[in-house]
Order: C-alpha cells, then sequence, then structure tokens
C-alpha cells in the first residue's frame, strides 16, 4: 500500500516505472535533438553578444572585426562536431570524453576529463538559466531586481522536470527549442528581405549612441589589439559548449544508437552556425552597440539607460513594424536559454553513473531512481548550479567567463585520445577499405585537435583571472574524486574474501548478552529470541543509574524465577553507554577468539513527534558497538499500538502473523544493518535511565 507521505512524491515525479520500462524512455531523433543539443543552439543567443561587449572594450573601430571572429568561430564549432561523429561511433556506450580519454590516455586523464566536465555541466546550468533570465528580464522591465530568485525557482522546475524522466522532459521542451530555432531562423530571413527586397533600414536602440573606448583603450594597435581580437574569439566560442554532451549520452538514444547520435550532431552544428552568423550579421545591420561599461562608453544614452542584450535589439529592431514577432522571439529565447540546461540535467547523471560505477564517485550516482533517471545525480547538479548562481549573484556575463575552460580541456584530451584511438587500430587492420575510413577518421580528429588547443591556449591566456576559479574547481573534484576510488580500493580489498576456505577462523564461542533497563515485554521477547540464537552463554545486563530502580529489577527479576542470569554495571556518573562498552570490551579481551552478541530491545513508534519524546540513546550505544571488532548487535523491536496505523489493516490474518503481545520474538528481528527508517530507538520506561537497557 503507498504510504500518504508517497503522494508529494508521486505529484512530483509521477507513478514507478518497472526496470523493464527503461527502453520505453529512448529518445527518437527528433526528441534527441532538443534535449541534448539545446545547450549549443542557445549559445547562439548570447555568444554573439560576447564577442561584442569584448571589442568595445576599443570602441568603435574594433567592431567591424565582429563577423571574421563570427567566420572563425564556425569553423572551430564544424571541426568540432565533425570531431565527435567520430567519437560517437567508436565510443556508443555513453562515456563520451571520459572515456575516450581514459581507454587512450589512462585513469588519471579520464579524471582531468571527467572533472572538466563535471565543472562545464554545473556552469551550464548557471550560465543558461541566468541568460534566460536576463533576457526575460530585458522584455519584461517590471522583472527587474529579481534575477536571482527567478533563476533559483527555474533550476528547481527543472530539477523536478527531470525527476520526471529523460523522455518526458525532453518532450515538454521539445516544443520551445525548436519554437526558438523558428523564431532565430525567421527573424534572419525576415531581416534579410526587408534589407535587400524592401531596402528599409533597421536601427536598433543602440545604434544612435557613440561607442567610447575604456580608459586607457582608446588608441590601441599591434600587440594589444591582437590580444583583444583573442579574447574576443574567446568569448564567442562559448557558442561551442554543448558540443559535447551529445557523445555522453549515447545510450539515451534509439537504436542504432551512434547513428542517430551522428546525425543529430550534424543537425545541430547545421542549425547552430546558421543561427549564429545570422545574429553577428543582423547586429552589424541594425548597428547594436554593447558596452561594457553603457554609463561610460555608450554617449548620447540617457542617464537611466538600462542595456538590453544583444538578441532583444535585434529582434525589436527587425520586428519594428510587427511587434508580435518581437516578443515571441524575447519569450522563446528566454524559454531555450532557461531549457538548455537540461542538456547538463541529462548529461550531468550519466557521467556521475559511470564515475560511480568505476567507483570514482559515491555508489548512490549510479543507481536510477523510481522514474529510470538518475535521481541522485539530477538533485546533486541542481544544488551545485544553485551555489554558483548565488555566489556570482546570477550575473551571466560573470559566470560566461568560468566556463569554456572546463569544455576546451575535454575537448582537447577527447581529440588527442581519438588520435591514440585510430592509430592504435590501423597498427592491426588490414583491409584497404576500413583503413582509409579509419584514416580518414584520424585526420578529422587531428584537425579537431588543432583547432580546439589553439582555442584553449587562447581561452587560459586571455581569461585566466576569471578561469582560475574553474581550473581550482576542476582541481578540487580530481582530489576529492582520487580520494573515493582509494577509500572503495581499500574497502574493497579488506572484504574480499579469502582464496582458502581455512584462512577463515570461526569463533571459538559466542557471549550473548541481552540488555535490560526494565522488565517489560520488549525485555521478555528480547530474551526469547537470544535464547533461540543458542549461544554458548547468555546474560542479561543492566547499568546501575538509580539504586531503587535497580532493586526493584533485581527483585521482579528474582519473583519471576527467569533462568537468565542478570549482571548489573556500576555506573558512578549515571551513564549508560560506557559501562556497557567496558564491560564488552573485557569481555572480548578475556576471549579474543570469541563473539560477543550484544541484543538491545527496543519499541517502535507511529507519529513523528513521538520521537521527541523519548531519549536516543540506543542508537547511540549501537554507534559505538558498530566499530568494536567482534561484536555483533541485533536490534529487538516491539511495536506499538502507534506504529499500527501504518500497517494494512488485516495484516494479522496473514499466515503465520502474530498480535502485539505475543512472546514469538522471531518475526520482527532485525540487524543492526537493515534498521528501518522511522523504527524508535526511543527509551522503553519514563525513567531518565537508557532505552537500552
Amino acid at each position: 500500500m503507498p504510504m500518504p507521505t508517497d503522494l508529494p512524491k508521486r505529484l512530483l515525479i509521477g507513478r514507478a516505472l518497472r526496470s523493464d520500462k527503461l527502453g520505453e524512455t529512448l529518445l527518437p531523433k527528433r526528441i534527441a535533438l532538443p534535449v541534448f543539443a539545446s545547450d549549443a543552439l542557445s549559445s547562439v543567443a548570447y555568444a554573439p553578444e560576447e564577442i561584442l561587449l569584448t571589442l568595445s572594450l576599443a570602441g568603435v573601430s574594433a567592431i567591424h572585426f565582429s563577423w571574421q571572429i563570427g567566420v572563425v568561430v564556425a569553423v572551430v564549432m564544424l571541426a568540432v562536431v565533425a570531431s565527435y561523429r567520430q567519437n560517437v561511433h567508436a565510443y556508443p556506450s555513453g562515456g563520451g570524453d571520459y572515456e575516450v580519454a581514459t581507454v587512450n590516455h589512462g585513469p588519471a586523464a579520464g579524471l582531468v576529463v571527467a572533472s572538466a566536465l563535471m565543472v562545464d555541466y554545473v556552469l551550464t546550468v548557471a550560465v543558461s538559466t541566468t541568460s534566460g533570465v536576463a533576457n526575460v528580464v530585458s522584455a519584461v522591465p517590471a522583472l527587474r531586481g529579481h534575477e536571482l530568485t527567478l533563476s533559483v525557482v527555474v533550476i528547481v522546475l527543472l530539477m523536478g522536470m527531470n525527476l520526471r524522466g529523460v523522455r518526458e522532459s525532453g518532450t515538454a521542451f521539445a516544443i520551445p527549442t525548436y519554437a526558438f530555432m523558428a523564431g532565430v531562423i525567421g527573424m534572419v530571413g525576415y531581416g534579410l528581405f526587408r534589407h535587400f527586397v524592401l531596402g528599409q533600414a533597421m536601427p536598433a536602440e543602440s545604434s544612435g549612441f557613440q561607442l567610447e573606448p575604456t580608459p586607457g583603450n582608446e588608441s590601441l594597435a599591434g600587440f594589444a589589439m591582437v590580444f583583444l581580437l583573442l579574447k574576443s574569439f574567446s568569448s564567442g566560442c562559448a557558442a561551442l559548449t554543448g558540443v559535447e554532451a551529445i557523445s555522453n549520452g549515447v545510450p539515451a538514444f534509439r537504436k542504432p544508437k551512434s547513428k542517430n547520435a551522428a546525425t543529430t550532431l550534424l543537425m545541430m552544428a547545421s542549425v547552430a552556425v546558421v543561427m549564429f552568423m545570422g545574429i553577428i550579421w543582423l547586429a552589424r545591420l541594425t548597428g547594436v552597440q554593447m558596452a561594457e561599461n553603457p554609463a561610460e562608453q555608450l554617449v548620447g544614452a540617457s542617464p537611466d539607460y538600462h542595456q538590453k542584450t544583444a538578441l532583444a535589439q535585434i529582434s525589436e529592431a527587425v520586428f519594428a513594424n510587427f511587434t508580435p514577432g518581437f516578443y515571441f522571439v524575447a519569450a522563446v529565447t528566454g524559454l531555450i536559454l532557461v531549457l538548455a540546461a537540461n542538456t547538463a540535467f541529462n548529461g550531468f547523471p550519466v557521467l556521475g553513473s559511470i564515475l560511480a560505477q568505476d567507483r570514482f564517485l559515491p555508489r548512490q550516482l549510479h543507481t536510477r531512481g523510481d522514474r529510470l533517471a538518475f535521481s541522485n545525480g539530477i538533485i546533486l547538479l541542481a544544488i551545485a548550479a544553485i551555489l554558483f548562481v548565488f555566489a556570482f549573484d546570477a550575473d551571466p556575463n560573470r559566470l560566461i567567463q568560468l566556463y569554456i575552460v572546463g569544455v576546451f580541456v575535454s575537448f582537447n584530451m577527447s581529440q588527442s585520445g581519438m588520435i591514440r584511438h585510430w592509430t592504435r587500430l590501423l597498427r592491426s587492420e588490414t583491409d584497404p577499405a576500413e583503413r582509409r575510413r579509419m584514416q580518414r577518421s584520424r585526420a578529422i580528429n587531428s584537425f579537431g585537435l588543432v583547432m580546439t588547443t589553439a582555442v584553449l591556449v587562447v581561452v587560459l591566456v586571455t581569461k585566466i583571472g576569471h578561469a582560475w576559479i574553474a581550473i581550482a574547481a576542476m582541481v578540487v573534484l580530481y582530489v576529492m574524486m582520487k580520494g573515493i576510488r582509494r577509500h572503495y580500493d581499500r574497502v574493497s580489498e579488506e572484504l574480499a574474501a579469502a582464496e582458502e576456505p581455512d584462512d577463515v577462523v570461526p569463533p571459538t564461542r559466542v557471549h550473548a548478552v541481552v540488555l535490560v533497563s526494565k522488565l517489560h515485554k520488549p525485555t521478555l521477547r528480547a530474551l526469547a529470541y537470544a535464547k533461540l540464537a543458542r549461544a554458548h552463554t547468555l546474560e542479561a545486563v543492566s547499568v546501575d543509574v538509580d539504586p531503587a530502580d535497580t532493586a526493584a529489577l533485581r527483585r521482579e527479576w528474582d519473583e519471576r524465577g527467569i533462568d537468565v542470569p542478570l549482571k548489573v554495571l556500576d555506573s558512578p556518573f549515571r551513564e549508560i553507554t560506557g559501562p556497557v562498552l567496558d564491560y564488552v570490551k573485557n569481555l572480548r579481551r578475556s576471549s579474543p577468539r570469541d563473539v560477543v552478541s550484544v541484543f538491545i530491545p527496543e519499541y517502535v513508534v507511529g507519529r513523528w513527534y513521538e520521537h521527541l519524546l523519548h531519549n536516543q540513546s540506543a542508537l547511540r550505544l549501537k554507534g559505538r558497538l558498530l566499530f568494536k571488532p567482534g561484536v555483533m548487535v541485533t536490534s529487538v523491536p516491539w511495536q506499538l499500538e502507534s506504529s499500527e496505523r501504518r500497517r494494512p489493516q488485516k495484516a494479522w490474518s496473514a499466515p503465520g502473523s502474530v498480535r502485539r503481545g505475543e512472546p514469538r520474538a522471531s518475526e520482527a528481528v532485525k540487524s543492526k544493518d537493515s534498521v528501518p527508517t522511522g523504527a524508535s530507538t526511543g527509551a522503553t520506561s519514563d525513567r531518565s535511565k537508557d532505552s537500552s537497557q
């Protein structure tokens, strides 16, 4: 029966799915494109703006370089996409850059790529949501000042959508993605029509301002100008972010997986290049002026002028005679930038699962949730992205500066790994046709490596003042994952079964100890169960916290004629845990090859507030005993009437069931490793004595 507490979870993520329904969550190309390519497609909304903002440092004299920089960025994008088409065919398991680097360069290189990708995914969510919110605020000025709150709300909503499963989130995000593609391409087409056919001017709202260089950059020339152009190019390379997501998400595609993933990559690149170059062309045509510091650089602007995003200004100019077109582009741009984070919500959990399987991350990230999505990875990504959004006050321009380093680190390691991959295969391949295919693929990856290496060098040289934060985060992740792997390796080595059965020495004897605080039903059940264990010795142990209570316990014990000896431990400071631990330790010291089995009677309450009314000394005692070698701990629960409200009404009619109060203790005994959530470890009496007695 579903618990009442399950209702909010089911409303949020839907009903649980069986494991054999995993195939139904796989994506066709029409859904995979918006799921995995929305990040790369959406980056064309802010990458041209980053180029213009960087060039504005030198004033209007440098703006005319924007289209040349755009062409170089487009060439790099096509080279990277062509390279990744080779990746998805060679490594279709979903490891992407991590798997390529690990197989061809070793585990250390794989961890470098993994840390870079994880930082990149977190920044993808942070940049996409804050950029989307910034575009919405440009169209709806009333929302200004609430960017941080809106960004956090959007991340939480995206987390909820992805917890429902990949297929459902992809279907929900397909319409906005295709609407954005139609809106931007339609805007470019309409701008071409107005300019070349109608001959109409399309001035942007900032075209009438005079763009002045920032102080100190009035006469940039030579190396300084080259440095500025390189910095602008590195900023424009933000358009390449998200390209690698498809290679990491190949398992989510329908069969044939590699072919469908490669086709989706080509579709994404074609559309992204058309939109990217179209926006840059319209920016020049409409005369958009973007400034790092509008108050100082834009001469002619009013003191209260608020600079809109470049795309918002362009669409406003192009659709000056068709207002619905402007609002449509603004709406779908905000949506796609927000939903672009969905790429990371699909890539990060898959990568986290692979790393967890390789024992570099906690094992909880490897398992799927109720909806066959990697729920723990989704939640972890959302939390990390929210922290970045708070740290940078939801400012997309500041976040973008951290963004590109991790992307191109993974690009470089991946391409160099693919070159090694093809070289290794060529050594043993004899078929001429297959050798030509491999040589062609190696040439493509080599060209991609040259391009991505050049970009990485430029990024590190021009953005090191900001990039160090991303690099530091990668280093921390790398060290953390190495530490996790060492821990798992150490545990695995200690737990490995002995090769020879004779190496496992059985205990000589078992000493059973039942902790007693008061002679009541939970104690009687624990004693009965301990007898069934047939230990070599059995005794009851109580701690003398209150002499009067101890005397009453002794008297009642004798009156009932219980055939188990009762031992009372002194406790001059009224402590429970210490005397019990010392007693168990002495038993172990006197007979090191013996095992001590401790039985703890405790009862189960059903209401949350009842847990507050009882101390947790039994839980503390079990926690301390857990670290004692040669000590086994068994909880013997007694369900109170309030706990029965959680059971089906006819539970007692089941064969073999025992009503509360009957002496058969074996029905509900649990080991220390399987104590259910909600089981009380509270006191078994109202006095201050520990419940574990």
